[in-house]
């Protein structure tokens, strides 16, 4: 239904108002992005007081719309579009920026009316996809998403990606709003106002588009409402706009990226002003259908012990699927993804058991992360997305962003270290545990058996936050009973005599190598070695370690299948080093580029096996 003269001009009025807001707030600040907030000012007005369906008062909803700023540094006009709803009073927008305020640079969930922390650019679109492939495929509730994307950071690959996953998977609850505002932070965007080259481009990708004037309110209304009847396609409003538009003097000017005012604030605020009927509107917000399911994730766990016996032969990276699946059997909010390598991460069990809760993602690493965290936002299912543990390298900035988007991220990462043998460097994993490790609350599980790698995945599940599985491609004897108990920080002590010399320590291959070497030891050495297995890398069982290594002479042998920065050794020294205690370690590591080999061969080339165990054992004194 079209809208009035009278509704029209309350929609310009309130985004001039957003535009005031966002200049008083980033003049308070001394520092933000007002050019970059004043493009996008009718947009925001209509989405808030027109489009989008939401209780202002629950801003987490899970019948709610869905709205990412992927454009994050626009960050003040969203406060100031929040409060203007009655969320919080409008004064507190001019806390912006402030040490003890949560209204950051760039949005963060700290503040309940925002799921993903944005300003990374590039990211926000994959992340509304995961949001509305769960919305369409899982909770099959008639909630939108609505992304709002910069042309420059349109640049981004990854932002080509999730265009490409909206179309394949027909995400017609989704539209992508690209505000086109000509001007970069260092200079002006390579297409401009080449609209025709946005709209060819977009529509090329299978969405519904449309060139839009993003200052006229009429046609944003329009067109907005058309798109809630577009059926089997995702949707893109290309907005022309202009960079602080409205600013006098400032308006498509270069040179105004990042700026406060200053000194120009008044006069522009003025002309606002005067543009502005009545500064006292209110507007009747859309109300949710309030169709969306109750979610429970708290009852996780696997459906029934591991079935495997003691002695089994079974890669860890194989045993990931028929995990997964117990996991899907007790709650069926556990979705897996995968990047085209599900036959060999084994993702594909679990598509073959589940095939409405896979989701398959090809090869956009990027787009798989960020899907993954939209998925798991409003706490509406539990992501686990799988590739070769080295490409997850290729979407570090997506898990970084992750951890501050306080996200619920399961990544499961196979072909780890240099024991995958003849497929060469290019595809060994060597770099994954400290990568994960420098993330911020993140868990890194290091699986060493089929049993564990179960207990693992469930541990995963039931820890909030990211959390990061290294599976290995080598059939590995499995050592721990189905009934064994594993904890998130407790490392297994899985050999020990009251006359051991020595403490080995591995993970993954490298525990059985160190197995192998403690047999050997005591067979050709007479020297009784202890072994023990982390578990966890992160946190690393610091107190087990040191408690064990004590009663073992105070010596330690470490071999890990990966660089030496970042990994088992280095989680393990340095906490010993913090403790103060006085024991000798040495450390095994790849400490070299690799080259493609039989697994054995390389794990013995590059000093990680059992054979160096034993020399290194040998040289102590």
């Amino acid at each position: 239904m079209a809208l009035s003269k009278e509704q029209l001009k309350k929609l310009e009025d309130m985004a001039n108002i957003l535009r005031i807001e966002s200049i008083k707030a980033t003049n308070a600040a001394k520092s933000g992005h007002p050019t970059s907030c004043a493009s996008m000012a009718e947009l925001m007005s209509v989405l808030f007081f027109n489009e989008m369906k939401y209780s202002p008062k629950d801003p987490k909803n899970a019948s709610n719309d869905r709205f990412v700023l992927s454009k994050g540094h626009s960050a003040p006009i969203l406060y100031a579009a929040w409060a203007q709803t009655g969320l919080f009073p409008p004064e507190d927008v001019m806390n912006l920026r402030k040490i003890d305020s949560d209204l950051e640079g760039h949005p963060t969930p700290r503040l309940n009316f925002i799921d993903v922390a944005t300003g990374s650019l590039g990211q926000g679109l994959s992340v509304a996809a995961g949001m509305a492939y769960v919305g369409k495929y899982i909770d099959k509730s008639p909630y939108r998403v609505y992304c709002l994307i910069g042309d420059g950071e349109s640049a981004e690959g990854s932002i080509w990606e999730a265009l490409q996953f909206a179309s394949i998977y027909k995400l017609d609850n989704l539209v992508a709003i690209f505000d086109v505002n000509r001007l970069g932070q260092s200079e002006a965007t390579p297409f401009g106002h080449q609209m025709d080259v946005y709209l060819n481009k977009v529509r090329s990708f299978g969405f519904e588009a449309d060139v839009v004037d993003g200052h006229n309110i009429e046609a944003l209304c329009e067109t907005l409402g058309k798109y809630r009847t577009v059926k089997g396609k995702p949707q893109a409003l290309i907005a022309q706009t202009f960079k602080g538009k409205g600013f006098v003097g400032i308006e498509d000017k270069d040179g105004w990226h990042g700026k406060p005012l200053g000194d120009k604030a008044e006069e522009v605020i003025k002309a606002l002003t005067q543009n502005i009927s009545n500064n006292n509107i209110s507007f009747e917000i859309k109300r949710p259908s309030n169709a969306c399911p109750n979610v429970d994730l708290k009852a996780v766990k696997l459906s029934e012990p591991p079935k495997y016996k003691l002695g089994d032969k079974v890669s860890t990276r194989q045993a990931y699927g028929p995990a997964l699946v117990s996991l899907g059997k007790s709650c069926d909010r556990v979705i897996a993804m995968d990047g085209d390598t599900k036959n060999s991460t084994f993702a594909e069990i679990y598509k073959k058991e589940f095939p409405e809760r896979y989701i398959e993602c090809f090869i956009a690493e990027q787009n798989l992360v960020g899907v993954a965290i939209g998925c798991g936002c409003r706490g509406r299912t539990i992501p686990f997305c799988s590739t070769f543990a080295s490409f997850f390298t290729r979407a570090f900035d997506q898990i970084r962003m992750g951890a501050i988007s306080q996200a619920n991220l399961k990544c499961v990462g196979s072909h780890c270290g240099v024991s995958i043998g003849e497929d060469g460097p290019s595809q060994m994993a060597l770099e994954d545990i400290g990568m994960f490790r420098s993330i911020p609350n993140s868990t890194v599980f290091y699986p060493s058996d089929a049993v564990s790698t179960e207990r693992a995945v469930e541990l995963a599940a039931q820890t909030h936050g990211i959390a990061f599985i290294r599976t290995s491609r080598p059939n590995l004897d499995t050592i721990y009973r189905s009934d064994e108990k594993f904890s998130v920080g407790k490392a297994m002590v899985v050999k020990k005599s009251n006359s051991d010399k020595v403490l080995l320590i591995g993970a993954g291959v490298t525990l059985h190598e160190a197995l192998k070497a403690a047999k050997e030891l005591e067979s050709k050495h007479q020297i009784s070695a202890r072994v023990i297995d982390p578990f966890t890398i992160k946190p690393i069982d610091i107190k087990t370690i040191v408690s064990n290594a004590k009663e073992c002479g105070a010596k330690i042998v470490i071999s890990e299948d990966h660089y030496p920065e970042g990994g088992i050794g280095e989680a393990i020294i340095s906490g010993l080093a913090l403790n103060g205690d006085r024991i000798e370690c040495r450390h095994l590591a790849v400490r070299e580029i690799p080259r493609s080999g039989p697994p054995q061969a390389l794990i013995d080339k590059y000093r990680i096996g059992s054979k160096a165990i034993i020399e290194e054992v040998l040289q102590f004194k």
